[in-house]
């Protein structure tokens, strides 16, 4: 009976061994979903609060470059503004007084329409009142001309102002993306330039296994396929994991140094990602391999 025991632990192991031995049907490294965020703006970094190797979150604040000179150029804009506004008050005070004038001219004007009926005025009486009438309209009419003229004024200002905002909006740069700083290229003090880039982030949460399959093989693997992914585990173990082709390359290739033996490099083959998540354990190059559930007599 011990035999027996002992005879079905020896075939288990023996099979536990022969399955961690199977032969994979793609290897490849895990790489990052990578994002390079630079300057955007000219001018000195005066603040960097980030490190590498620091989380961040989609908006965090990255950098602040100097942003002395655009408040400046803001203030003396802000400053004219006023101006051409307290110029917009004054012609609407005018007309305010204009249109008084005018209220009270034509009670005027028709107190003396009734008086001439009773020849108690005279025709020039009432011509000069009305005279008096058309040249406060027509003031009124040049002052609001200028007044459209200076509204124009302030649509300029208002543009003006606009890009001066969006100009003090990209002095602060922002995360596009959460992820984890992979590279850190300035610091605080050191001068930047728009399109210098800054640090470098990448998406850790979610890592893809850049895998190479033959010819033969590529009808088998469809997007959107699961499979398994297997890494080395301590020396002689490994650890699976769960993973999903998102993406078949297109052309052929040959296969890379870093895959295969010289003999094997000279096969063409076609590159497949697979989306694995992540739990803190896959590494930018680390290698894996990728089982499809391939038939190994299709293979052959």
């Amino acid at each position: 009976m011990k035999y027996t025991a002992y005879l079905i632990i020896l075939i288990a192991l023996m099979w536990s061994c022969n399955s961690n031995t199977e032969e994979p049907d793609a290897w490849g490294n895990f790489e990052s979903t990578e994002i390079m965020i630079s300057s955007e703006s000219n001018g000195k970094i005066i603040h960097m609060p980030v490190r590498q190797g620091d989380r961040i979150h989609e908006g965090q604040l990255v950098a602040i470059t100097d942003t002395s000179i655009i408040k400046l150029q803001m203030e003396e804009l802000n400053a004219s503004r006023n101006t051409v506004i307290t110029r917009l008050n004054s012609i609407r005070a005018q007309n305010e007084i204009i249109e008084q004038q005018i209220k009270n001219l034509a009670v005027n004007i028709d107190r003396t329409k009734r008086m001439l009926k009773d020849s108690a005025a005279t025709r020039k009486q009432l011509d000069d009142l009305t005279g008096q009438l058309k040249v406060l309209e027509k003031q009124k009419d040049a002052n609001n001309t200028q007044k459209q003229t200076i509204s124009s004024e302030l649509d300029v200002f208002d543009s003006k102002k606009a890009l001066l905002e969006e100009k003090l909006n990209k002095c602060y740069v922002k995360s596009p993306s959460k992820g984890t700083i992979l590279e850190k290229y300035s610091e605080a003090g050191e001068l930047s330039a728009a399109g210098k880039p800054l640090i470098k982030i990448g998406r850790l949460e979610e890592m893809k296994l850049k895998a190479y399959i033959s010819g033969a093989q590529l009808h088998q693997v469809k997007i959107g396929q699961e499979c398994t992914v297997r890494i080395d585990d301590g020396e002689k173990g490994y650890r699976e994991m769960k993973g999903k082709v998102e993406h078949i390359s297109d052309r052929a290739e040959f296969t890379p140094k870093i895959i295969q033996t010289k003999e094997e490099r000279v096969h063409l083959v076609y590159a497949v990602k697979i989306l694995v998540k992540n739990d803190g354990t896959l590494k930018n190059g680390m290698p894996g391999e990728a089982f499809f559930g391939f038939s190994k007599n299709e293979d052959q």
